[in-house]
Formats: C-alpha cells, structure tokens, sequence
C-alpha cells in the first residue's frame, strides 16, 4: 500500500474573507480521501498568528498561539516543512496575493494553486487588466485612482468603484451619478491605496473555472443570477443572495468564446492550479473578462466545483486533481537551475 500523501491545509488568513476562507476549508478537509491523504490543518487569525490543529474533523480551532512572520522552529512552520502540498485555502490579501506563496517558495514546499508573480498580479486588478490588454484580451474599460488623485472619469453612469486589490466586493459601490463618487472613492481607500473607477457593463454575468498546468482545461460556463441590483458581497454569500444557472443562457457561440477567454487569460497571466475567470456577455454577444480569482471560494457548493461537477469532474476529483498538479509544477520547477 503506498503511503498517505501529507496535506497541510492553510485557513482563515488576515484578510475580510477570513470567514469564507473557514467554510472553504472545512470542506477540503473533509472531501480529502483519509485512506489517501494525511490531512492537517492550520488556522492563520485576523491577527497573523498561526495555529496548528490535528486532521480532526469539522472544526477547525478557535485560538492562536504562534506568530510565523517567516519559516521559523515553530509547530505551524515545522508542520510546514514535513508535509508533501500545501492547500492555501486563503482569500484575498495575505493568502491569495502570493505573499503566502512567497513563503511556501522559500520553504521549497509544493503548493496548490497559482505562484508568487501569478497570484500577485491576479489580485491587482490594475495590472491584470493591463497584462490581458496587451495580449489582446478584451477587459472593461476603467481608470485607475493612485493617493492624491482627484476622483475623475470619462464614463457614463453607473460605474463601479473598486479597491484595487480585494476580493468577494468588499469595498466596492455601484454609483448611479457624480454626486455618489466621492463618497464612493473614500470607501475603496480604506481597503486600498489604489482604486479603480470601471465602467458598467450592460450584460450576463457568467463564470468559468480552469483547471491545469501547462495544458489547462475550461469548466461549464456558468451565468450568476443576483437576487439584487448587482452582485455585491451579501448576493455571494448570504442564503438565497444568488441562483448559479448552468449551462449559462447564451449562445453557443458566446459559450465557447467564454471558454476559450478563460484559457487564454489562464495562460497570459501565468496561472498554475486552478482559477475561476469572471465575465460580462454584452447583449451584442461580446464577451468581456471582469477578473481572475486564483483562490476561488471552494466549498463544494461554491460555483467553481459547481462547474466542474457540470464538466464531469467531482469535487474530491477535483481536490485529487490539485494535489497532483501541486506536485508536478514543484518536479519540474526542482529541476531548474537558479
């Protein structure tokens, strides 16, 4: 019998998305094959601190004993360093920005998902936009907002404003008319010190996961159906907020075309792992990328396994899918030369 593969999965994180991130993970630990994998968890808090808690069951702990500011001789750290993958089941800023990723580079430990540079310019939405740009990738247009910068924009209304790097709408304002943009551009710099003002885009909103190393396949496309004005953070994750509809109601050859955009930003951003890719469907049947997720909610339920099981891929498929992949990427990038 072939031994377990050890898992550290990482939860919670510093960031708003700490909470998700726990639902998230709870699910991993136990969708993981016990007779496969040898799973241990460890909590990062609001705080920065880590904790290290045994493979146990459905909860995950409630206090934390140990900074880890660095690999270090601690128990979260050791554990670190004597596992085969690491699951970062993190959201958004200090888990999903590659700053974790960083870290798990230096301890030379494999990782599930994207790396440093990928996961870093994923969560930026100014850069991500300017990479697919250059690559030809149609994006929504936007201005982008640095400290001192007057709250100005050529679009018409309603626009959306946004910190520049956070995730699941934290921040972020639909604004109807002028007199709502400095209230709203406020809002955004309390999460950010960049802002983005982005254009409305009249629209389906559809969501397709990738999936993959350096051959990446797309999943179903699914259309998000918000049971609000737009899909803010309450329609994400409130009960009832919001309907997944798969396959998405456009056409075919706006399907294909989402499915094919979700590669090619996969790839021109340098994505490894997973990622869930976010669009607008114009009435005109342009497709339009919103943005990249490389951590996307991952409970099974959320819409990423949710398109997926639509693909035909199950959920612990899925999970089993990300270890190997975690595994490869690390193989192949040992053999390099630096």
């Amino acid at each position: 019998m072939s031994p377990r593969i050890r898992v550290a999965v990482l939860a919670g994180g510093r960031s708003s998305e700490h909470e998700i991130s726990l639902e998230s993970a709870r699910s991993v630990v136990a969708a993981l094959d016990p007779n496969r994998y040898e799973t241990v968890v460890v909590e990062i808090d609001r705080d920065g601190r880590w904790e290290l808690a045994s493979r146990g069951a459905a909860e995950l702990p409630e206090s934390s004993v140990e900074t880890l500011p660095v690999v270090a001789d601690s128990a979260p750290a050791a554990t670190l360093g004597e596992v085969d993958v690491v699951f970062p089941v993190l959201h958004g800023p200090f888990g999903e920005d590659g700053t974790v990723q960083g870290l798990l580079e230096l301890a030379g430990v494999p990782y599930v998902g994207a790396g440093v540079a990928a996961s870093a310019l994923c969560m930026d939405k100014d850069l991500f936009k300017a990479v697919l740009r250059d690559r030809g990738v149609p994006v929504a247009r936007n201005v982008t907002l640095r400290e001192g910068d007057e709250p100005e924009h050529p679009f018409d209304y309603p626009v959306f404003v946004k910190p520049a790097r956070l995730g699941s709408s934290v921040g972020i304002s639909k604004i109807r008319d002028a007199s709502e943009l400095t209230a709203a551009v406020e809002l955004a710099r309390r999460h950010d010190d960049k802002v983005l003002i982005e254009e409305g885009v009249e629209g389906v909103e559809v969501e397709c996961g990738v999936l993959g190393n350096r051959g990446p396949v797309a999943s179903a496309v699914g259309e998000i159906v918000a049971h609000a004005d737009w899909y803010d953070y309450s329609a994400k994750y409130d009960a009832g907020g919001m309907d997944l509809v798969v396959p998405a109601r456009i056409s075919a050859e706006a399907d294909a075309r989402v499915r094919e955009l979700a590669v090619e930003s996969f790839v021109a951003t340098e994505c490894e792992g997973m990622a869930r890719i976010d669009f607008f469907v114009r009435p005109d049947g342009e497709v339009i990328v919103n943005e990249i997720n490389t951590i996307p909610g991952f409970t099974s339920t959320s819409v990423y396994a949710k398109l997926f099981e639509a693909a035909g891929i199950s959920y612990a498929a899925l999970l089993d899918r990300l270890v190997e992949l975690a595994l490869e990427r690390h193989g192949r990038r040992s053999s390099l030369l630096y």
